[in-house]
């Protein structure tokens, strides 16, 4: 994932009053309150109102929300974003989610066993 594009299409949002929403597949490392999660998938609201300390960062996307009045904070990795779009025209950008790596020894030898 280009995450200049990521960037690029948050800043754009933002600037013209829209709300960036991020679709995300939620997998081992993504860090997101699971009750939230439909489908192995989450849809975070990203804008300056409903994230505090957001940082879209080269390898993860950590902010603090609020889910229910209560502060979570979140970690998502950036090759888990399927989306970035803007909530009210859904203008956007759709992405191809990472293949995980596997190492072909850990798998033998879990195999072993």
């Amino acid at each position: 994932l280009p995450i200049y594009l990521l960037r690029a299409i948050w800043e754009w949002c933002c600037d013209n009053g829209f709300t960036p929403y991020l679709s995300v597949v939620v997998d081992a490392r993504t860090k997101v309150p699971q009750e939230f999660v439909r489908d192995g998938s989450i849809v975070l609201n990203l804008g300056p109102d409903a994230t505090n300390r957001l940082q879209i960062g080269n390898e993860f996307i950590e902010f603090q929300a609020r889910f229910g009045g209560v502060a979570r904070e979140l970690s998502i990795p950036v090759g888990q974003v399927d989306a970035i779009y803007a909530r009210e025209n859904n203008a956007g950008m759709a992405f191809e989610i990472e293949e995980p790596r596997t190492d072909v020894s850990v798998e033998k030898t879990v195999e072993e066993r």
